[in-house]
């Protein structure tokens, strides 16, 4: 059973692993990246579900099970975000799934370095200012010029606005 699980485990720690570049990389519209959001969010809830089952075998690596279940609520709450859009959504968006995505990437370098306290601190640490800066840019293409979040902002509004133009009625 505990092969199994692991096996399973592996499968879709590898599957988010590919995943989330995807996803992350693919033009923000339905197709690739909705697709390939869809699927990364099975792997992660795969992931959780495994990690769960081998704690339930291996009760003293309980504090993995937390870590596991912490990188669903990311990646669904990331999920639940999108699909709500309430106003200033996309910026949440952006860091809860690239936040669940970390984890992902702190595994597998924790996995493939038996445990090197670097390979615990480096993701977080490189990824951190990243995620804020991809989640800064979108805030800025989602908000109108007093800050206020818009809905359903235009390609061609977002490239105006950086061009400088403003609108007039």
């Amino acid at each position: 059973m505990r092969d199994v699980l692991l096996g399973f485990h592996i499968l879709c720690g590898a599957a988010g692993l590919v995943l989330g570049p995807v996803a992350m990389t693919a033009p923000k519209r339905r197709g690739r990246h909705t697709t390939a959001g869809l699927a990364y969010q099975a792997a992660t809830a795969g992931l959780c579900a495994s990690a769960i089952g081998l704690v339930a075998l291996k009760p003293s690596l309980w504090w993995l099970g937390l870590i596991a279940v912490g990188t669903e609520a990311a990646a669904a709450g990331g999920w639940l975000v999108q699909r709500r859009r309430r106003p200033g959504w996309l910026p949440v968006h952006v860091s809860l799934m690239c936040g669940s995505y970390v984890s992902f990437v702190t595994a597998f370098l924790v996995v493939n370095t038996g445990g090197f306290v670097p390979a615990w601190i480096a993701p977080t640490v490189i990824a951190t200012p990243l995620i804020a800066r991809a989640a800064r840019r979108v805030s800025k293409d989602t908000t109108n010029a007093s800050g206020v979040p818009v809905r359903n902002v235009s390609r061609s509004a977002i490239w105006l606005r950086r061009a400088g133009a403003t609108r007039r009625w």
